[in-house]
């Protein structure tokens, strides 16, 4: 349940004008009272407001009261109910006239059209486990393994402009998210926006659940579904920019309000951070969808864009400098970490996570240590050099080697998340699969491959829609992933290997449980760039002397030359049993496996007191765990 509705009081309108209000949306906006609907703006500067809608007939006959020199303006209007289209009219300090949606509407009718429209939030959520639990749980410690997902194209129904809804693909999704093994779905955004082709990037409507997949209900419907299923639900969030379209938040009240510049790559409006009714509205943002919707998460669409003023600016002539002489935007950086303090005070569990590229320092330091705020940064650097390695052929991958090796100098320097996303299969870059070098049966190999480097290596994980089957063509938003794909036993084999290794992930603490420090992860051989093979043992911490914690021992082959005995160094002697190949013949792969447990001898191997040998795959990996049951080790 939630309470969507507070009295406006002078106490709230100085906090909503200070920029400190975090809960705007319970007072501003439409709603529903006895007998009919209370409506509250902000528009400061204008000559009059009236709302109007389906209530009088669209004839901008109620008009609103102006609050003092507040800039808000309040009305109630009798008989206004649940599903009532409206809009405002703004009657300009120039003396135009202009119509307005609601910035707080909590629901948008349909693209093309533009009305807000009167919702009734209250839901009655039965996720209560699932909150208490995560407000209880470490999610540094945690396994965290992330399906990004685009909810209008994972799959469409037949016919132009359909869509399943959000309740449809509570049947659909959820399932099919449990039975792969992720912890965690990601969408892009869900709020309202005008442009299919935009991805939800472009927004009018901050506090609308888009009404392509229908109804508020329907959405916290869907995320409930995930809760009872144990599995995190993160929003893509977007407080940097907004669509330019007239219905929307531009020259809201005639001039420049909520908007200070016109991004330089986006055509979009970039904030003005400076406002503290624009900060009051973002914030309020961010707290009405962890807390009406229940999300456990938001991901900050490009942090980058806000922290510089001169990003995406080439003419020196229209770069902008703040008063230390600087292209920070000191306003942006404040509201970052005001937003990332107020969530961590108010929102239990909920976590925020970054996609920032530059290397900004302390991301995700706390802001009492001079940094954001956030838990989690997206790893770009990390993802860039991957990609550029895998993409490279065979012959040349000897001289790109520390593309490999480069991230594990700076892994620590912030909490991170390894993405694979939407952006990496778009705007000709091609499929991840597109990107491998080699016939068909290399390029399914060096998926495979890519797949187990990212799951072995320190920071949480992200993969976008499709990469679990394969797909070779690049996506599009405006049609379902190709499903079909999986009656081909090459794409079936490696949706099963997808989910093999995610459960390997979930169920073996080595892999999540220390992944912020050099205790969870040690080179055994970073630099055999010859044969092109990596050997790193990731650890888990034992909880006392009798639990000495769990040993996985990775082994990498990105070349094309097999080893039959290939020796690599280990810290402990006993028995080491192979848990998952990447050329296991159920993946679609050659058989070169290890079926027997090795046994470790005292034979001292790259830096290591003992050593074992093993099968190595061609563009393969395999993970190898230390066998402490066994008796006598």
């Amino acid at each position: 349940m939630s309470n969507t509705k507070e009295q406006l009081t002078n106490e709230l309108l100085y906090l909503f004008n200070t920029g400190k209000l975090h809960h705007a949306y319970r007072t501003f906006g439409a709603h529903i009272a006895d007998g009919g609907v209370q409506f509250t703006l902000w528009a400061p500067d204008v000559r009059s407001v009236r709302v109007t809608g389906d209530f009088n007939n669209w004839d901008a006959s109620a008009y609103m009261e102006h609050l003092g020199d507040t800039g808000v303006w309040t009305c109630f209007v009798p008989g206004a109910k649940a599903g009532d289209h409206y809009k405002y009219e703004i009657e300009t300090a120039k003396g135009d006239r202009i119509y307005k949606a609601d910035p707080f509407a909590f629901m948008s009718v349909k693209r093309p059209g533009t009305d807000s429209i009167v919702t009734e939030l209250w839901y009655e959520w039965h996720d209560e486990e699932w909150m208490k639990g995560r407000a209880a749980k470490n999610s540094f410690n945690a396994p965290m393994n992330i399906y990004e997902c685009h909810l209008g194209s994972w799959k469409r129904p037949e016919g132009k402009d359909n869509f399943y809804s959000y309740r449809e693909l509570a049947e659909m999704l959820v399932p099919y998210v449990k039975e792969m093994g992720y912890t965690h779905v990601e969408f892009l955004p869900v709020m309202e926006h005008p442009l299919d082709a935009s991805w939800g990037y472009q927004v009018t409507g901050f506090y609308a659940p888009t009404s392509r997949y229908g109804s508020p209900h329907g959405l916290k419907h869907l995320i409930e579904a995930f809760h009872k299923e144990g599995i995190g639900v993160i929003l893509d969030w977007v407080p940097g920019h907004f669509c330019p379209d007239d219905h929307g938040l531009r020259d809201f009240n005639g001039d420049k309000l909520y908007e200070s510049i016109v991004h330089p790559d986006w055509g979009t409006y970039k904030f003005d951070f400076s406002r503290p009714q624009v900060r009051s509205f973002l914030l309020s943002n961010a707290m009405y969808w962890l807390d009406e919707y229940h999300a456990d998460g938001l991901r900050v669409d490009g942090v980058t864009s806000m922290l510089y003023l001169n990003f995406g600016i080439s003419d020196k002539s229209k770069m902008r400098f703040n008063k230390y002489g600087g292209d920070t935007d000191l306003e942006a950086v404040e509201f970052l970490k005001e937003f990332n303090c107020m969530i961590g005070n108010e929102i239990n569990g909920a976590v925020t996570v970054a996609e920032e590229s530059t290397a900004w320092p302390m991301v995700t330091q706390p802001p009492s240590n001079g940094g954001l705020g956030f838990h989690y940064k997206w790893n770009m650097g990390w993802m860039n050099d991957t990609l550029e390695y895998m993409s490279t052929d065979f012959p040349w991958r000897e001289d790109a080697h520390n593309k490999l090796t480069f991230s594990m100098t700076y892994a620590y320097s912030e909490n991170y998340v390894l993405p694979l996303s939407h952006d990496e299969v778009v705007h000709g870059k091609k499929s991840l699969i597109g990107r491998m070098p080699g016939d068909i049966w290399r390029q399914f190999a060096g998926t495979r491959l890519l797949a187990m480097y990212q799951m072995t290596h320190p920071g949480k994980k992200l993969n976008f829609m499709g990469h679990e089957i394969a797909q070779f063509i690049e996506w599009r938003e405006y049609e379902g992933l190709e499903w079909f794909l999986l009656g081909y036993e090459n794409h079936e084999k490696h949706q099963k290997f997808i989910k093999d290794l995610n459960h390997i992930y979930t169920s073996h603490p080595a892999l999540w449980s220390d992944d912020n420090s050099w205790e969870g992860f040690k080179w055994i051989d970073p630099d055999d760039r010859r044969q092109k093979v990596l050997t790193y043992y990731r650890r888990a911490r034992g909880t006392n002397e009798k639990d000495p914690g769990e040993l996985l021992i990775c082994a990498l082959n990105m070349g094309v030359e097999a080893f039959d005995e290939f020796e690599i160094g280990v810290p402990e002697p006993g028995y080491y049993k192979e848990i998952i190949n990447s050329d296991n013949t159920k993946y679609a792969g050659s058989g070169r496996v290890n079926t027997r447990q090795v046994r470790a001898r005292k034979k001292p191997r790259h830096g290591m007191p003992y050593s074992i040998r093993i099968k190595m795959p061609v563009v393969g990996a395999a993970i190898f765990q230390k066998n402490y049951n066994r008796k006598g080790h």
